[in-house]
């Protein structure tokens, strides 16, 4: 039973799961232009709105954390679109909150979904993809992710700019145009449902449930070739007697097997790099540093596009040139960038009024192009790289619970990261703060170079 596989059938079903991205990166990063705005509007401390930023991130890794048994149990597509409701019911809350603790529990429910999307969608795309392809259709997950992140972005510069340049300001029917930031979310979250419902089940999961003549025909269409063969050999990698369970994931020792561990190292050093401070906090970044709200959210936006190319340039390459490679080149990039940021804004001159550092002749200068410099080394190797390996490194047996541990982990570091930022910023500096994300880029070199295996060109049932 030989087939040829469809590829422009495989990239429109993996777009569709991708979309669950786009919506990971709009959700949490349409927060930017509206920090300022809400603090104002609850009389918030910096401590306060650092945790209405990042309450999202607890729902996030609680999120992640059930994807992968709800999808061993619901089966993908029907965790893609519970993901769906979800983002709506956020979005549709999050610009009527009356209050910090309501906006919270609506951040929160909407990062839940964010952390389903951050499973799922590199799960599934990792199964109905081949393994010449796989890199680059893994890939998309961070495409739409930095989409998501830029159209987010966008949507706040031009709301902001419709209310004549001020988040506070009305816009629509008289509503905060913060507000409206947050619908403009809904109609992507209702659009990842419907796309959801319309691609074909994993094969995996077909198969884990007996269904080997649906798998076969999805197989059909995906991959190609001898699809009964493949289905023998997935039969043969899933443990068929029971659901796969987080006990799984340890070793006979009792401890967690040895590649679990790489995960989550990769998962947190993904975000203990600081590359969400970029953008969560960047409008008021570099507000603190002389620029008006409407550059600040320009700069950002800029910052976004810079995010976009530099992940085309990832989806060129990872299947060419490997994972590691590009995981060892971006550490290095991120490290001497954000070494010069520490030392650019540890050096700043302080101004009184403010209290904030004051960027002037070349270093302001200078701070813009690393914070772009480190975004591109960013965008080409840890964005991209981290998803495709969490998708591929586990074998078929742990991989949902492995990659719901991973993802939890990475949404609990972000957590972490967002949270102490603005304390950071306000007590100890900007220099110290990126000299901590440099530190973290440093640790990075040595754990690709001493953990990381190159998975290039190699199918998961061989994982």
């Amino acid at each position: 039973m030989a087939a040829k596989p469809k590829t422009s059938y495989l990239i429109l079903i993996a777009g569709a799961a991708a979309l669950g991205g786009f919506l990971f990166g709009f959700d949490t990063a349409v927060i930017n232009g509206a920090v300022g705005a809400l603090q104002k509007a609850y009389n918030a401390t910096s401590g306060m709105t650092g945790f209405a930023v990042s309450s999202a991130l607890l729902g996030s890794a609680l999120g992640a954390f059930f994807a992968g048994p709800l999808a061993d149990r619901q089966g993908r597509i029907k965790t893609m679109a519970m993901a769906s409701v979800l983002f709506t019911l956020s979005a549709i809350g999050s610009g009527m909150a009356f209050g910090i603790w309501d906006f919270i529990f609506w951040r929160a429910l909407g990062g839940i979904a964010v952390g389903m999307a951050s499973v799922i969608a590199p799960a599934y795309i990792a199964e109905v993809a081949p393994a010449h392809l796989r890199g680059r259709l893994g890939s998309l997950q961070q495409m739409a992710i930095v989409v998501g992140i830029f159209i987010a972005l966008l949507s706040d510069y031009f709301i902001a700019l419709g209310a004549g340049g001020s988040a506070e300001a009305p816009f629509w029917f008289g509503v905060s145009a913060w507000r409206w930031m947050f619908w403009s979310e809904i109609p992507p979250a209702i659009l990842y449902g419907v796309a959801a419902l319309m691609i074909p089940e994993s094969p995996r999961y077909l198969v884990a449930q007996g269904q080997d003549r649906k798998a076969a025909d999805v197989l059909a269409k995906v991959v190609g070739g001898d699809v009964l063969s493949k289905v023998e050999e997935i039969r043969q990698t899933v443990n068929m007697e029971r659901k796969p369970q987080f006990s799984d994931l340890l070793s006979r020792r009792g401890g967690l097997l040895p590649i679990v561990w790489v995960g989550m190292g990769l998962s947190i050093l993904q975000q203990f790099v600081g590359i969400n401070v970029i953008f969560y906090y960047s409008s008021i970044l570099w507000q603190a540093v002389g620029f008006s709200e409407r550059d600040s959210l320009l700069i950002t936006v800029i910052t976004g596009i810079v995010n976009i190319v530099t992940t085309f340039i990832a989806i060129a390459t990872v299947d060419k040139f490997g994972r590691k490679p590009l995981l060892l080149l971006g550490s290095i990039g991120m490290t001497v960038t954000l070494g010069t940021l520490a030392l650019v804004f540890g050096n700043a001159a302080i101004d009184p009024a403010t209290g904030n550092p004051s960027l002037t002749g070349s270093a302001g200068i200078i701070a813009l192009l690393a914070a772009n410099l480190y975004v591109v080394f960013f965008g080409f190797s840890w964005g991209p790289i981290v998803w495709v390996l969490l998708g591929e490194i586990f074998n078929n047996k742990i991989r949902a619970a492995a990659l719901s541990l991973a993802a939890s982990i990475q949404w609990i570091a972000n957590f972490i990261v967002s949270t102490t930022f603005p304390p950071l910023l306000n007590t100890f500096g900007l220099g110290s703060a990126y000299g901590i994300y440099t530190i973290a880029a440093a640790i990075s070199i040595f754990f690709v170079a001493l953990f990381i295996k190159e998975t290039k060109g190699k199918e998961l049932e061989e994982m």
